[in-house]
């Protein structure tokens, strides 16, 4: 999730253990500590743009180096808390907060790799957006008032919120997923597979992609009270073979689709408008278009050891802010 909502959960959990008289102390190193797995954006290459999707949630994610990860801050930050803190109090401070950022993020769609170094698998929960200020805001406010106020009951009421929100998520998650499952069987469809995704800051509005007949489909679904279909758009999935005929096996760019076919958890297809760039359906501005918001480039030109480029999109348009109200607002939807 986005930084000031790891920093929240980790001084949240962090609070939970802290005497009155230290509330300020661990929130601090849990916040810090809770932020500290994502200075992973820094590992990068201007020639491979792909390597940042390798290592992003990767090791410094990991259930197996919280430990170490937890160990480092702790040791860069202890200096600033030791006349509050013993060093046993503030490893424990940032292993807590630590310890929370990898499974936060597993809840998001991203895909975290938890189990590494044992597994590469990415993990995605898909019970909440990356960015929900729903989540957030009331657990921010709960952290600041137990350090203000020196009550760490109000960190517990925090902590209690984030789950009983990622547990609505989990709901809002099947729900979406039966009325997908639903929809595809009223086109006669019997999908391959089918993911459901929290749209951007909500868990009303639903994107819905599954995969029949080598197609993908996507389409929103709108939670509420009654659940709604928001029909939208079908693309067809990528085959190396039929859409990219002149990739050499061997070269360097048809290693990096297969990358961004992993990171992608193998929703990937060609650009409808642009037949050399690979794009990750599973994440647009608006659920139920194919308007990725992130894709590789491609270059029949290249030389065999070229890599891809990673481009991306995240600009939103109005016409886009439109739709959306459209989706949450149920306008665009179907009972």
């Amino acid at each position: 999730m986005d930084p000031i909502s790891q920093g929240a959960i980790g001084a949240a959990v962090g609070q939970t253990v802290a005497a009155p008289s230290r509330l300020r102390a661990f929130a601090l190193l849990g916040c810090l500590a809770g932020m500290a797995p994502d200075l992973d954006v820094f590992i990068s290459s201007q020639t491979d743009t792909l390597l940042f999707l390798e290592y992003h949630r990767q090791f410094t994610h990991a259930l197996a180096f919280i430990p170490i990860g937890a160990a480092i801050v702790a040791a860069l930050l202890h200096g600033a808390v030791r006349r509050t803190l013993t060093w046993r109090e503030s490893y424990l401070g940032c292993l807590l907060g630590y310890a929370t950022h990898g499974l936060l993020d597993a809840c998001t769609s991203y895909g975290t790799q938890l189990f590494w170094p044992f597994s590469d698998h990415r993990v995605a929960w898909n019970n909440v957006s990356v960015v929900d200020p729903l989540f957030t805001l009331p657990l921010l406010a709960l952290v600041i008032a137990a350090v203000v106020s020196r009550r760490r009951w109000l960190a517990l009421v925090g902590v209690g919120w984030a789950i009983l929100y990622l547990a609505a998520g989990v709901v809002q998650n099947q729900r979406a997923e039966a009325a997908g499952a639903a929809l595809a069987a009223a086109r006669g469809h019997e999908p391959k597979r089918l993911t459901a995704k929290a749209g951007f800051a909500n868990l009303m509005v639903w994107k819905v992609v599954y995969e029949h007949d080598g197609r993908y489909y996507v389409d929103a679904m709108r939670v509420g009270v009654d659940v709604a279909a928001c029909p939208g758009a079908s693309v067809a999935a990528l085959d190396v073979h039929r859409d990219l005929p002149w990739l050499a096996a061997d070269s360097q760019q048809a290693r990096d689709v297969e990358r961004f076919r992993w990171f992608s958890d193998g929703y990937v297809a060609v650009d409808p408008a642009l037949p050399y760039r690979i794009i990750d359906i599973r994440y647009s501005v608006v659920p139920n278009q194919i308007a990725a918001l992130w894709g590789i480039d491609l270059d029949p030109s290249a030389a065999p050891h070229e890599f891809a480029r990673f481009s991306a999109d995240r600009a939103g348009r109005v016409e886009q802010g439109e739709a959306y109200a459209a989706l949450l607002t149920g306008s665009a939807c179907t009972e």
